[in-house]
């Protein structure tokens, strides 16, 4: 048989007693993540930047490259520093239960490392159509500039550490106890609406990203491996995208990869 519970407008409880019965660190775990990420949105995005801040800078170039800075730094603020804060000085926890440790480094370097030389190849392939060129990297001006690319890349580094704490970190572990296997898909569904806006497979890939990423974090105990795995295939996009705009060399066979050498040594 199945039961089915029906909830009437006399079973709702006080909210006084609602906050009463609900732990502290689960409410200021979800409160803090709805502030951090308006914040994100008013005050650490590159549109704050262009109606704010780009009227200080004259050279167009310096402007798309000091908007992405500001975006990378701010979130970095907003989803990685700030949340230490709180774990420290609210939670009075240690920084290690959130991810920020070594833990399992064998399984977790392998896991990285086999991902890594899975999408290689699959990089050199979808990097093939110029329209995949067209975006990535998402500084265009990176391209030309080899200075410029090591400074967008470091920014997606210190973006992606911040992303990957924030979620797989602070609402990760933040709420494992509380939810065990269930805080993977909890930290999954922000992180998806987030990637809103961007390219159709890419957030669809993203529920499923999100949901391993969240696996790799309990089993390693630690936001790490996510980071290099993260950061590792955006560096690799990157790279072999500017690599062939730069050699105008689009095709996926070996006399490709040869041609992109000789262009460049």
């Amino acid at each position: 048989t199945t039961e089915i519970y029906t909830l009437s407008l006399h079973d709702a409880l006080p909210i006084s007693q609602i906050f009463k019965e609900i732990e502290k660190k689960v409410i200021i775990i979800f409160i803090s993540i709805a502030i951090l990420q308006t914040i994100s949105w008013y005050f650490a995005s590159r549109r704050f930047f262009r109606l704010n801040l780009a009227q200080y800078f004259t050279d167009e170039i310096q402007v798309k490259v000091f908007e992405l800075m500001y975006w990378f730094s701010g979130d970095f603020i907003t989803y990685f520093i700030i949340p230490i804060l709180i774990i420290v000085f609210v939670f009075k926890e240690k920084l290690y239960n959130y991810g920020l440790t070594v833990g399992d480094a064998k399984f977790g370097l392998a896991t990285s490392t086999i991902f890594l030389t899975i999408m290689l190849p699959l990089s050199w392939f979808f990097s093939s159509s110029p329209d995949f060129i067209v975006q990535y990297p998402h500084l265009s001006v990176a391209r030309n500039d080899w200075t410029i690319f090591i400074l967008y890349e470091f920014g997606i580094f210190i973006y992606l550490l911040a992303w990957e704490f924030v979620w797989r970190g602070f609402v990760l572990f933040g709420l494992y106890e509380k939810f065990g296997n269930y805080a993977i898909f909890i930290q999954m569904i922000p992180f998806v609406i987030l990637h809103n806006g961007k390219p159709f497979p890419e957030t669809i890939g993203a529920i499923a990203g999100g949901i391993i990423l969240g696996y790799f974090a309990l089993r390693t105990k630690s936001i790490y491996y996510c980071v290099i795995t993260h950061s590792g295939v955006m560096l690799m996009i990157d790279f072999i995208s500017t690599l062939r705009f730069r050699t105008e060399e689009y095709g996926i066979g070996i006399s490709s990869i040869i041609r992109i050498l000789k262009e460049l040594f």
